[in-house]
């Protein structure tokens, strides 16, 4: 009895796919987090091309300045419209959930995007293990350094596990590699001038920091600009990929990056919303991956991502 009632929603979502009209494409709203920044809008582009490329009718939305209420308010306004799939990149996923059990109970499926959640009713996960990803970071900034050396890790987020897991996966990778983490602050959604003020005293109070790990590229173009005013060279570690970072890369002010894959997070999504469609099982995380950013590459990288933004 207990495995019939799991199997039943499932049943009935998988049915009213194949009730709709044979000529009417299938629905899909996508609530982002912003549309106005070069990470998302790559994103976006990997929607728009999934859209096209599996013949669904896609919107896509996001709220102005970052905004939690108007996000949720955006929530509430798609749950009239009843589409066939909701995807969702929550800006506070513990506050999101209520909301997206009212899609569920509605029999609309819930995909998060770029930002997880450990909530049962999600049909799947599309985007970065963000622990493996700051593993990696975590490995690329102990490969210029040496053991015993000091680093900080900037980046906190109180909301998100984002950060937070990113910071974990790094905290392991540093450890291993025998480097003391002597700095663990700055939170993500403070002013530039206060992460820029966070920053320098980090330096000032701990002058023997040989690099840096940053949740977001956001941060660490702040770092580097705190680093060219003080004469200081050192590593600095970013994650998202975006084209300054990766300029900085390829004219060799740093050494490299881990970069997320946007354009992919974006595509898989819609890849997977038309397994779904068409009644095929899909994985709980769908990992779009990261990628090692160096000088090597970067220049191939970066004109990808310009064309994706034109």
């Amino acid at each position: 009895m207990v495995k019939r009632l799991f199997v039943l929603p499932l049943v009935i979502v998988a049915l009213s796919f194949i009730f709709k009209s044979i000529d009417e494409k299938p629905t899909v709203v996508v609530v982002l987090k912003d549309l106005d920044s070069e990470y998302w809008r790559i994103v976006e582009a990997g929607l728009r091309k999934g859209f096209e490329d599996f013949d669904i009718e896609g919107e896509i939305i996001a709220p102005t300045n970052l905004s939690f209420l108007e996000q949720v308010d955006m929530l509430e306004r798609v749950l009239i419209e009843k589409p066939d799939i909701l995807i969702i990149s929550p800006m506070y996923p513990n506050y999101s959930i209520p909301t997206l059990e009212r899609f569920i109970e509605r029999e609309i499926p819930v995909f998060l995007l770029d930002t997880d959640h450990q909530w049962e009713n999600k049909t799947t996960y599309i985007g970065t293990d963000n622990d493996a990803l700051g593993r990696r970071a975590g490995a690329l900034l102990g490969s210029q350094l040496q053991p015993g050396n000091e680093v900080a890790l900037i980046g906190v987020d109180l909301y998100s596990p984002v950060a937070s897991e990113r910071m974990q996966g790094a905290t392991l990778s540093l450890e291993d590699a025998g480097i003391e983490i002597v700095a663990k602050k700055v939170n993500v959604y403070s002013e530039p001038l206060k992460i820029k003020e966070e920053i320098e005293k980090i330096i000032e109070t701990h002058p023997k920091v040989k690099g840096i790990i940053a949740t977001n590229d956001t941060l660490s173009l702040i770092a580097f600009e705190v680093m060219e005013a003080y004469g200081l060279n050192m590593p600095i570690i970013g994650t998202d990929g975006t084209n300054d970072m990766i300029e900085l890369i390829e004219e060799g002010e740093l050494p490299g990056t881990v970069a997320q894959n946007p354009y992919d997070m974006g595509y898989l999504s819609v890849e997977t919303v038309k397994k779904v469609i068409n009644g095929e099982n899909v994985d709980k995380h769908i990992d779009s991956g990261v990628d090692i950013i160096i000088k090597g590459n970067a220049k191939q990288r970066l004109e990808f991502q310009k064309r994706m933004l034109k």
